[in-house]
């Protein structure tokens, strides 16, 4: 019966919303930035649902349940269902009254108000007849309360809610006009809570709206960051209740909440462009932050929707206006939304096609690209890092948006930017959008195009754009390729444009590499001076004791001026650590620097009147001997760092490192024989000493086998003969001869393999050695210096010394053209023959004629001359027009065949070169 009557309470009631059952929400979708933790820089963006209306005054069960807590409450109730009206006025009075109104029955309401029961009575939570007629819309039960001197003002317990705050809850226009004239006070709980107005907004009610507002109705709160109706009508959505609170003088910029979010910020979160367009024609300040320091056009770009992002640019919005988090509505933009969060759960639960899903996150991806176009139209930076350094292209490309990461590109999107911890957009492309990395290639191959006359004429003249390989101007212009190079695409340095633009400037900064290599050069022939001067006098086994070690006063000058020296190598040394420690370290070649600029200082120590006796240790011998032996070998590496000997030092280097992993893996053997001839040759001089037995071994592994010496000599009795004899046999069988031939095809395989790669890694040294000449010219370090020092230094490295000098023009068929190698001459005018060459869409035969394919014109005009036998007098006109046309597609593809035949005599002389 309770059930029964619970329904009845509901279908009796004039039409509510019920916000709480939305099927078409789903809470748990996200709207994220990026969906990788490493970001350290989550948007705290929960898409905000819409309730529509967000909060009711009582929830019905609730209210029921303690409606049936009342004296007899269920009898009553069972008695007023059976109007039985007689036995319901015996039950308790104010239960009845409570019921009754509440019920809408008002033959028994007159009739227990003429019982005398107290109009104003309550129920257990402070709610009066009026407060439960009002909410439950019993417009009859209402005027009989009133005129029967309700209080119309009357509070709950909890001192939020008036009888006029019910109706407007619900929404029962007939029964808010009643109250307010008969004195109902429109800005209730204005101070302390809501008003009748904000619930009125929250309900969808325009006409309560209106009504509440003719009625004089405060559109505002006197509170500081307090909620207004204004921002819960720009939150709903509802536009009609939005135009109603600003005609009648609603502030517009009011901000509420911990979050400080002002009405346009609400609009702008939810995509809602007619409330935003109403609030901007209104004044609202476009540019307003809230506590994250977002502005509207902010969450305009969360929400994805373009209508309001363009409303509020045109408005003037800044899209360069960073937030807490130092991103800006161009990184807001670049969102990735959860697939179920852009359909209605109901479609979700009945599960959807893997064509639906796919068009609707096609449909999510155009959304995204769209609102990034219309900021970077509006004169976003592409380029700013947010405060973990992430740009815009490297969310693009975390979020795997493959057609934003290339509009970001053509944008100016510099691919070679790092995050906080070092990670390029060129990696996060890479790895999760690979398909971008062709479209980027192609770029390159756009970049080299003809500039005048045809390819054929000797002034033909190729046009090489540099732009694309320096995405920011006035920085390290090698920086694009160190990218190629460091996520393992290497290949893109044998592009003709990449290579052309590696050799030139190369020999624009080589200036400083050849100083580099000649301060070297001079410190290693000073300390070789010096070490033959003091270290090579066999000054200790001299016979007379009279004999004087005098070192030279020149020698001496020598062993200052290396101190000075080698004091550089040392700053240069620290400024490399401090510059890029982690780099620094990697690098072998930067110990080994390390060491001899330790030992240099251990074994240079000039005095006055230096006596080698005297003045010189015996550990210092060992020092120099070493200290000189890895001199040069530092000076044989810088050596190989220029391209022209970078192979042989390069073949030098990996055969030491594949030898040394050989010896590793044999070592065990080398012991064995070790200790076996420590044994049977116990009394032989090079086997007697344990510890150089297994140097002995590894020299007679490279054919020193003193045979004669070890088994037929007096002095040196054979002990072991038979034994002796085979273990030596065992070692000649397996040291000299398999391992030592092992050994050889190691190196040999070694050595074709960078002969087969050595134009590849000639470029990859060369394009490692100008980007580390960059980055210390450039480097943060230097700001101390000079500023006319250090452009001057600039100017000289740079290659594109400004916008208006990027390009470099080549004619290829001019004998004369010596600034690039002929090499790329030939590759570079290949490439545009070929891109020139490529099938356009025009239809028609194919031909094969010394093995080149050719397109032929289409004929089919000619066969259309005969089919205009039966024209009008307009015959000869389109004729004529008909001839033309054949006549230029003739002369079209008489300059294709003789392009290929340029091509064809550019190939035989380059065979004929070949052969020469």
């Amino acid at each position: 019966m309770e059930k029964t009557t619970k329904s009845s309470l509901v279908l009796n009631e004039e039409p509510m919303i019920r916000w709480t059952d939305e099927a078409d929400i789903n809470m748990d979708d996200t709207i994220s930035i990026s969906s990788e933790e490493e970001t350290g820089s989550e948007y705290d963006s929960e898409q905000r649902a819409r309730t529509k209306p967000g909060h009711e005054i009582w929830d019905v069960e609730t209210l029921w349940t303690e409606l049936m807590a009342l004296p007899d409450a269920e009898e009553v109730n069972n008695l007023i269902l059976k109007e039985d009206l007689e036995n319901t006025l015996k039950a308790d009075k104010s239960t009845v009254l409570l019921l009754s109104s509440c019920l809408g029955k008002t033959n028994v309401l007159n009739a227990i108000l003429n019982e005398g029961v107290s109009v104003n009575c309550t129920d257990n939570s402070g709610r009066s007849a009026l407060h439960l007629a009002a909410y439950a819309g019993r417009h009859d039960c209402l005027k009989l309360l009133v005129e029967r001197g309700a209080d119309v003002n009357v509070w709950d317990e909890r001192k939020q809610v008036t009888p006029l705050h019910c109706a407007a809850a619900t929404g029962h226009l007939s029964c808010l006009r009643l109250l307010v004239k008969h004195g109902a006070d429109v800005n209730a709980g204005l101070k302390n809570n809501r008003s009748p107005l904000h619930y009125a907004v929250q309900s969808l009610a325009v006409d309560c709206v209106r009504e509440l507002l003719e009625n004089n109705a405060s559109p505002n709160t006197p509170q500081v960051f307090s909620e207004t109706p204004l921002h819960v009508a720009a939150g709903l959505g509802n536009s009609k209740a939005l135009r109603l609170l600003l005609e009648y003088g609603a502030a517009i910029n009011v901000q509420c909440g911990p979050d400080r979010m002002t009405p346009l910020h609400l609009a702008s979160e939810d995509g809602d462009a007619e409330c935003a367009r109403l609030l901007l024609d209104a004044g609202a300040l476009v540019n307003t932050r809230n506590r994250k320091n977002q502005t509207a056009l902010h969450l305009a770009a969360l929400s994805q929707c373009s209508e309001t992002l363009e409303l509020l640019l045109g408005k003037g919005a800044d899209p360069n206006v960073p937030d807490a988090d130092g991103r800006t509505p161009l990184h807001s933009s670049i969102v990735k939304v959860t697939i179920k969060a852009s359909i209605p759960a109901s479609r979700n639960r009945v599960g959807l096609s893997s064509s639906l899903l796919q068009r609707d996150s096609s449909q999510i991806v155009s959304r995204s690209c769209e609102c990034v176009r219309l900021l970077l139209n509006a004169g976003a930076a592409v380029n700013k890092p947010d405060a973990f350094g992430y740009t815009p292209l490297h969310l693009a490309a975390l979020n795997e948006f493959s057609h934003c990461v290339m509009l970001l590109i053509n944008y100016g999107g510099d691919v070679t930017l790092r995050t906080n911890g070092g990670i390029s957009v060129l990696t996060f492309i890479t790895r999760k959008t690979p398909d971008v990395i062709p479209k980027y290639i192609e770029k390159f191959d756009s970049s080299i195009k003809l500039n005048d006359h045809e390819l054929g004429d000797v002034d033909c003249e190729l046009k090489l754009d540099f732009r694309v390989m320096v995405p920011t101007m006035g920085n390290k212009e090698t920086e694009l390729l160190l990218n190629f190079i460091e996520v393992g695409y290497k290949p893109v340095l044998k592009h003709p444009l990449c290579e052309t633009f590696l050799f030139l400037k190369w020999r624009r900064i080589r200036k400083f590499f050849l100083f580099s290599l000649f301060y070297h050069a001079i410190f290693v022939l000073l300390f070789t001076v010096y070490v033959i001067g003091v270290y090579l006098k066999d000054c200790p086994s001299s016979k007379s004791r009279n004999t004087l070690c005098w070192v030279p006063d020149y020698v001496k000058n020598i062993g200052y001026v290396l101190i000075l020296l080698n004091s550089l190598l040392l700053g240069k040394e620290l400024f490399q650590v401090a510059h890029a420690w982690v780099v620094y370290l990697k690098e072998w070649e930067n110990w080994l620097q390390w060491t001899i600029i330790i030992s240099v200082f251990c074994c240079v120590q000039p005095v006055h009147n230096m006596d080698v006796k005297e003045d010189v240790y015996e550990w210092q011998h060992h020092v120099a001997a070493i200290s000189i032996f890895l001199s040069w070998v530092e000076l044989m590496m810088i050596v190989g760092r220029f391209p022209i000997f970078g192979l042989y030092i390069q073949m030098f280097t990996t055969v030491s490192v594949n030898f040394g992993k050989f010896m590793l893996a044999y070592i065990c053997l080398f012991v064995a024989f070790a200790l076996s001839f420590g044994v049977i040759f116990a009394n032989y001089p090079a086997f007697r000493d344990l510890k150089w037995v297994l140097l002995k071994v590894i020299i007679m592994m490279s054919g020193e086998l003193e045979y004669e010496d070890v088994f037929f000599t007096d002095g040196y009795p054979l002990k072991y003969p038979f034994t002796a004899h085979l273990m030596y046999f065992c070692f000649v069988l397996l040291m000299t001869v398999i391992l030592n031939n092992l050994m050889v095809g190691l190196a040999v395989s070694d050595i074709q393999g960078l002969q087969q790669s050595a134009g590849l890694d000639r470029l990859v040294r060369q394009a490692e050695l100008v980007a580390h000449l960059e980055s210390i010219l450039f480097s943060r370090l230097l700001s101390f210096m000079p500023a006319n020092l250090m452009l001057f230094f600039h100017r000289k490295a740079l290659l594109l010394k400004s916008q208006y000098q990027w390009a470099l023009y080549i004619k290829p068929n001019d004998p004369r053209e010596e600034r690039i190698p002929k090499e790329l001459i030939r590759s570079i005018y290949q490439l545009v023959v070929e891109r020139k060459e490529r099938p356009k869409s025009r239809k028609g035969k194919r031909y094969k004629s010394s093995g080149l394919d050719v397109i032929s014109p289409s004929l089919s005009r000619i066969g259309s001359c005969n089919s205009t036998t039966d024209i009008n007098a307009n015959r000869n006109n389109v004729l004529k027009a008909q001839l033309d046309e054949m006549s230029r597609e003739f002369q079209e593809y008489s300059k294709f065949f003789r392009m290929k035949m340029e091509k064809l005599s550019n190939q035989v002389v380059i065979n004929s070169q070949k052969q020469c």
